[in-house]
C-alpha cells in the first residue's frame, strides 16, 4: 500500500482547511444560484499549489506525485455538495489528462498552463443527444478547410459549459465510422459559431453549471489537435480512466461522513421507547456499508500506488468506478430512509446528498457500460 509521508498530511490538513473555510460556508448560496464562481475559486486554489498536482511545472502543474492528488480528492469528499468537487474535477482530471500527455508545447503553453493558473476554466465535451456512454455514436464533425478544422455538431450534458474558457471537444475528423477517425481538438468558447445552447436544469449538482452547446462552422487552426489525428478515441479512453479514478477518490471520505452523521441521528432519535440505533437491522446495515466504503478506500489507495509504478489501472478503475456509484446511491437512500420524513426535506442535508449521490452511477460511463468494459477485458464478450 501507498505510503503517506508528513508532507502528504500537512498537505491533507491544507485541503481540508480550504474546504472548511473558503468552500462549505458558501455551499447554500451556490446551490441557490445554480453556478459556482469557478474562476475565482480556482484562481485561489492555483496559489495554494492544489492544480496540476502531478503536472509538469513547465506548464504550471506542482510535479507532485499521484498521491497528492489522491489526498485531495479525499479531502473534496468533505464538500457539502457533489457540484463543485465534480466540476473541479472536470477542470483538474478530465479535460487536461490528454493535454498533459499528447499535446504539443506549444498548445500546453497556450491553455493547459494558464488552466493550471486558474487563470481559464476547461471542460470536456464528449457527450451527445444521440452518443451518451455510446462513444463511438458521436456525430459532432470536423472538416479540414487548410490550417483550420470547421466544426459543426453539438454536445450535451457539459459540466462547466457557461463557465469554461476552453474545451477539449471529440469529434470526428473523417468518414471513418465507430471509433475511427476521430480526434481530440481545443476549443476556445469565444469563437465564433460556438454557443452554449441551454443551461441545464438538473435533479441533482445544482451548483455545477451544466449545459448544451452548439458548433456552427465554428473554425479553430489545426494546431489545436491533441495528440494525432484520428487517434482522439483512444486518447479520450485513457482520459476516461482518470476520469474514474477522480470519481471514486472522494466517495469514500463523503460515504463515510454520511453514515457517522446517520448513526448519531438515529442515536439521539426514539422510536417506540427506545434510541432508532437500538434496531439490529439498522445496525447491520450500517456495519456492511461501512465495510465496504473501508474497502473501497483500500482498493482506491491501490490504483494509484500501481499508476504511479507505471501499471495499467484500467481495470481496477472501472471496478471502482462500479461499486463506488452502486455504495453511493445505496448508502444515500439508507441514510434518507432512516432519517424518515424529515430525511426528506430540503432543509436536511439527506436530500441534497441524495440528489448529488446518483449521478456516479451515470457520469464517466454508466454502471452497465462499467460491466461491459469488464467483461468484454475479462474475455467473456
Amino acid at each position: 500500500m501507498p505510503v503517506f509521508t508528513p508532507e502528504h498530511d500537512q498537505f491533507r490538513d491544507s485541503v481540508r482547511r480550504f474546504v472548511e473555510q473558503r468552500i462549505n460556508p458558501h455551499i447554500d448560496e451556490w446551490e441557490a444560484a445554480g453556478i459556482m464562481p469557478l474562476h475565482e475559486l480556482i484562481s485561489e486554489m492555483a496559489k495554494l499549489g492544489f492544480v496540476g498536482l502531478d503536472y509538469d511545472p513547465v506548464y504550471g502543474g506542482q510535479g507532485a506525485d499521484h498521491l497528492f492528488t489522491l489526498v485531495l480528492a479525499e479531502e473534496l469528499g468533505r464538500v457539502e455538495n457533489g457540484s463543485f468537487p465534480m466540476a473541479f474535477g472536470v477542470h483538474n482530471a478530465m479535460a487536461t489528462p490528454s493535454l498533459h500527455k499528447y499535446g504539443t508545447h506549444e498548445l500546453k503553453q497556450a491553455y493547459l498552463a494558464p488552466a493550471m493558473r486558474g487563470e481559464m476554466i476547461a471542460a470536456v465535451a464528449i457527450t451527445e443527444p444521440d452518443a451518451g456512454s455510446d462513444v463511438a455514436g458521436l456525430r459532432t464533425h470536423a472538416r479540414r478547410d487548410g490550417d483550420d478544422w470547421i466544426i459543426n455538431g453539438s454536445k450535451i450534458f457539459i459540466t462547466n459549459a457557461v463557465q469554461a474558457d476552453w474545451l477539449c471537444v471529440l469529434v470526428r475528423t473523417s468518414d471513418e465510422g465507430g471509433y475511427r477517425g476521430m480526434s481530440q481538438i481545443i476549443v476556445p468558447t469565444i469563437s465564433p459559431g460556438f454557443t452554449v445552447a441551454k443551461k441545464l436544469d438538473k435533479l441533482g449538482m445544482r451548483a455545477s453549471d451544466t449545459g448544451v452547446l452548439s458548433f456552427d462552422d465554428v473554425r479553430v487552426p489545426v494546431a489545436n489537435t491533441i495528440g494525432s489525428v484520428g487517434r482522439g478515441f483512444q486518447q479520450q479512453m485513457e482520459q476516461f480512466v482518470m476520469e474514474r479514478m477522480w470519481g471514486c477518490y472522494s466517495v469514500p471520505t463523503t460515504m463515510t461522513i454520511a453514515l457517522e452523521r446517520t448513526r448519531d441521528y438515529a442515536k439521539q432519535r426514539k422510536i417506540f421507547g427506545q434510541p432508532l440505533s437500538s434496531q439490529q437491522y439498522l445496525a447491520y446495515q450500517y456495519a456492511e456499508f461501512a465495510a465496504r466504503v473501508d474497502m473501497l478506500r483500500v482498493y482506491n489507495h491501490a490504483i494509484a500506488e500501481q499508476f504511479m509504478d507505471g501499471g495499467n489501472v484500467t481495470r481496477m478503475a472501472t471496478i471502482a468506478k462500479l461499486e463506488a456509484g452502486r455504495l453511493s446511491r445505496q448508502v444515500a437512500d439508507w441514510c434518507v430512509q432512516v432519517h424518515g420524513g424529515i430525511g426528506y426535506i430540503e432543509e436536511t442535508w439527506t436530500a441534497r446528498f441524495f440528489r448529488d449521490s446518483r449521478l456516479l452511477s451515470i457520469g464517466g460511463g454508466a454502471d452497465e457500460v462499467m460491466m461491459r468494459v469488464l467483461s468484454s477485458m475479462d474475455g467473456f464478450a
